[in-house]
């Protein structure tokens, strides 16, 4: 299992989300007290894929027909390229870091099927997460902690959002409603009452109170919106929204899209490129054909902000006081404008605000559930994914 934990662990997080734009590596300082966590970030930089391999994972991820040999070459090449973030990213500490927790790259998502079990089907979700565990701890030399979807699944959970745990162990306020709000590929918020009332199943282990704590991906985030920046303007995304704050939304439009099943189901729920797809863009754009491609973009950047307003007034048992914003999206400035205007009295802000950098807040996430599942600590919320039990989660390599 490798060398025991102290109370301050050095640790590399690694991720690359549903946007494929690169692997996001965070070497981070974790400090436990009693189950109380401080995290400081000592380097956190983006580490862009090669662009055929990004041109390959963008393909199996769209549905391209590969050999399981190809997929197996493939899955081998995401993990040395992690490999390589990691090596490069640790030479910032001043000490070789004690884990490395990899999410990995996702390239399928299949969220849980509901009701009764049919026809000899399944109703358990699958997640598949290439850039195994095993290549990066022998390429590094340093114990690895991967596949932290599988055990939330196997016990009937989404295997997503798995961030909030970290939310709630880093980001609760003892007197404010507070929502954190990733906008990655794909948008998902934790719901974090306040610690003084949030006092349900008190999880005594970890030093903080999840009763209360819920949440589940409640938007497309920046994935169509960098599509289609692609595809309409020849540039990799909408640089501070300059593109979509030059145009007018139709809000007809969304208010029509907003009617889509995941739009309206209750949580527990996850999605991905499974749904939010090019086809999905080009199906937008077909009912866009009488806007110009400034108008386009301000309605699918409106799309987003407003499905997220949506997912709050709907699901939300109470309105957050503060919203605090990670992700891709916590760098675009129209799109903050306009959650602000959306989410109003609830004041929006990035992570950075309260000294969690919102470029690295996933990567740095992923390190403190290495963390937890090295000392043997439950990783999910069942109030999040769905799940029928806390498990740990992560294999250890």
């Amino acid at each position: 299992m490798g060398k025991a934990l102290g109370t301050e662990v050095l640790a590399i997080g690694l991720m690359s989300g549903t946007s494929v734009d690169g692997i996001d590596a965070a070497l981070v300082e974790i400090v436990d007290c009693q189950g109380q966590f401080k995290t400081k970030l000592i380097a956190g930089y983006t580490y862009p894929y090669a662009a055929d391999l990004r041109s390959e994972i963008l393909a199996v991820c769209a549905g391209e027909p590969r050999s399981l040999q190809q997929i197996c070459e493939l899955d081998d090449r995401i993990a040395e390229s992690f490999s390589q973030a990691a090596i490069a990213i640790m030479h910032h500490g001043d000490r070789l870091p004690d884990l490395i927790a990899s999410h990995g790259q996702t390239v399928f998502h299949r969220p849980p099927a509901m009701g009764d079990h049919q026809n000899g089907k399944t109703e358990l979700g699958y997640s598949v997460q290439l850039g195994r565990g095993a290549v990066i701890a022998e390429l590094t030399g340093i114990q690895t902690i991967s596949d932290f979807r599988t055990a939330d699944i196997e016990a009937g959970g989404h295997g997503a959002p798995l961030v909030p745990m970290v939310d709630a162990l880093l980001l609760t306020d003892p007197h404010k409603y507070r929502a954190c709000q990733n906008i990655g590929g794909i948008s998902n918020v934790t719901y974090l009452p306040p610690s003084s009332i949030a006092n349900i199943e008190a999880d005594t282990e970890l030093g903080f109170n999840a009763g209360g704590v819920f949440g589940f991906d409640n938007a497309v985030g920046n994935v169509l919106i960098d599509m289609a920046t692609q595809k309409l303007f020849g540039e990799p995304f909408d640089r501070d929204g300059a593109i979509a704050r030059q145009g007018k939304p139709d809000l007809v439009l969304i208010d029509r899209w907003l009617q889509q099943e995941f739009f309206v189901t209750a949580p527990p729920k996850s999605t991905g490129r499974e749904l939010f797809s090019p086809a999905y863009l080009d199906n937008c754009l077909a009912e866009c054909q009488n806007l110009s491609n400034y108008d386009i973009m301000a309605t699918l950047t409106e799309f987003t902000v407003r499905a997220i307003a949506k997912s709050y007034r709907d699901f939300l048992p109470t309105f957050p006081d503060e919203v605090l914003v990670g992700g891709g999206g916590g760098r675009n400035g129209y799109l903050l404008e306009r959650l602000q205007d959306l989410l109003a009295p609830a004041m929006v802000m990035r992570t950075d605000a309260l000294g969690l950098d919102g470029d690295s807040k996933e990567a740095i996430a992923f390190a403190v559930l290495g963390y937890l599942r090295l000392k043997e600590r439950n990783g999910n919320l069942p109030s999040v994914t769905g799940a029928k039990r806390s498990v740990l989660l992560g294999k250890i390599a």
